[in-house]
């Protein structure tokens, strides 16, 4: 598959079947985000692959709202990195995140990423603490996302290049 074409085929899923994903599958994705650049090549990302229905609940439960797919996925990856050992952290582990979904879907397994950052659990508490909490991460880590993966319940009808915004180009 072309990578234009593989872009534009990725949407975000949220609705998984009940089927495993294949190990192998899942190593070429962890893989992807493995390989992706960094500033200063500092690596500073830590992923946690999640598989327990447990923890894939109470990870739903982590934040007010947009969580809910974690209960039911396959899997899921909380991206986290060590604050302390790059400023670049954000974007280090976006680009992780982005190279993960991009070989997730040339794999054909559905993901979403799911925010984190800056958002607040339904009770007020900071949905960051409480991943961080539930994961056992140390406090130094900062969360960037959590990717939830599953097999598609259904195949999303995909982006079209009509739909780009050239109204975003601007020249100088």
């Amino acid at each position: 598959m072309e990578l234009m074409e593989l872009m534009l085929k990725r949407r975000s899923v949220r609705k998984y079947a009940e089927e495993p994903i294949p190990e192998d599958k899942l190593e070429k994705i962890i893989q992807a985000g493995l390989m992706a650049p960094t500033s200063r090549n500092l690596k500073p990302w830590e992923f946690y692959l999640v598989w327990d229905r447990d923890t894939l609940k109470r990870l739903s439960e982590a934040k007010g709202s947009g969580a809910g797919m974690l209960e039911k996925c396959g899997a899921a990856i909380a991206v986290f990195a060590d604050s302390d050992k790059a400023d670049t952290w954000i974007e280090d582990c976006s680009i992780a995140m982005s190279f993960m979904m991009l070989m997730a879907e040339e794999q054909g397994i559905g993901n979403c990423w799911v925010q984190f950052l800056l958002r607040t659990g339904s009770n007020g508490s900071d949905a960051e603490e409480n991943v961080r909490k539930i994961l056992s991460v140390p406090g130094n880590f900062r969360i960037a996302g959590i990717l939830s993966l599953g097999v598609k319940d259904s195949e999303p009808k995909p982006h079209s290049l009509d739909e780009i915004d050239k109204g975003k180009i601007h020249l100088v």
